[in-house]
């Protein structure tokens, strides 16, 4: 196994993430400092990170229905609540896959496993997010054709894929980009404040049943169906969205 590969196995971030961390000169294989990023580890090797000696991690794969309030992020310097508040700390350190903002709401996949976070978010799998989205007013539906265009942000050229109205005030939106704060952006700059943004659904994995705040293991159909999406290039024809699986929900104490 390459050694970023290994490293990323252990829980200790992106493929990338890790080859800057071999890159630094931080990483031991058998007490001796690697730089080389095509070093191969064997089960019998010891590696360090530091003082640190790493192994690799069994996968833990979840899906958080994130509460509006919580920021995306391990710790916080402004002593905010975090979405690992809301999972049980002896999962191991995850990391989430993707983000939400801290006043959006809805679906966010947690793991240990780089490989797949990286798979999920690099930016030329583009797999499709929906959201649902209140505004403050009646929403126009002659601005549809300019969102769908796209919209120069300061974060870059966002677009959305589609956009359905559901009530005056309410829309259906599918990305496929993963912009800062991207869709409260756009619609701000159509003449709209966001009053509430609700994720449900990532790729084909989707789950009404799971309640704000609580939290529950994908099973591997969905892990499938999941890597699956991320390796469909967009414009090929998609499976249909994973129907709601276990409801074996958990909400962690306090």
């Amino acid at each position: 196994m390459r050694i970023n590969r290994f490293l990323a196995s252990a829980g200790l971030g992106s493929r990338r993430t890790c080859e800057d961390l071999v890159r630094s000169g931080r990483v031991l294989v058998n007490n001796a400092v690697v730089t080389d990023l095509a070093t191969q580890v064997d089960p019998a090797d010891i590696v360090r990170v530091g003082r640190k000696v790493v192994h690799p991690l069994s996968h833990v794969y979840i899906l958080l229905n994130k509460p509006a309030g919580y920021v995306c992020t391990r710790s916080d310097e402004l002593g905010r609540k975090t979405i690992f508040d809301l999972v049980p700390s002896q999962r191991g350190r995850l990391f989430h896959v993707g983000r939400l903002d801290k006043e959006s709401s809805g679906l966010i996949v947690l793991t240990n496993d780089g490989d797949f976070a990286e798979q999920l978010t690099h930016p030329s799998h583009q797999i499709d997010k929906e959201y649902e989205v209140v505004i403050d007013k009646a929403f126009d539906a002659g601005r549809i054709p300019k969102l769908l265009r796209g919209i120069t942000l300061e974060s870059g050229r966002a677009r959305m894929e589609s956009v359905h109205i559901l009530a005056p005030t309410r829309l259906k939106i599918t990305l496929r980009q993963g912009l800062k704060r991207q869709i409260r952006e756009m619609l701000w700059r159509s003449g709209y404040d966001v009053k509430k943004l609700h994720r449900t659904r990532i790729g084909p994995l989707r789950d009404p049943r799971l309640k704000t705040g609580y939290w529950r293991f994908l099973d591997r159909d969905e892990i499938a169906a999941l890597r699956e999406s991320a390796e469909v290039a967009p414009g090929k024809v998609r499976r249909a969205p994973a129907k709601a699986a276990s409801p074996k929900f958990r909400k962690t104490a306090g």
